[in-house]
């Protein structure tokens, strides 16, 4: 699943983001969710979100 829609993301599921200065590369980092940050309910580059270790990024996929 990608991580454009809001109703798809709930803190604590394992999800792959990208940080604002990865977004060149396009390198993922893996983690847990904390925070929703997006108020939107949906967006297409992807919902912002705050990962328990502190890291704001954007959802690409989440992982079943």
């Amino acid at each position: 699943m990608n991580g454009k829609d809001r109703n798809q993301i709930k803190p604590g599921i394992e999800v792959d983001i990208v940080l604002k200065q990865d977004q060149r590369t396009g390198k993922l980092t893996r983690g847990f969710v904390k925070d929703i940050l997006t108020k939107s309910p949906n967006h297409p580059h992807g919902i912002k979100v705050r990962l328990v270790d502190g890291q704001v990024g954007r959802v690409q996929h989440i992982i079943q």
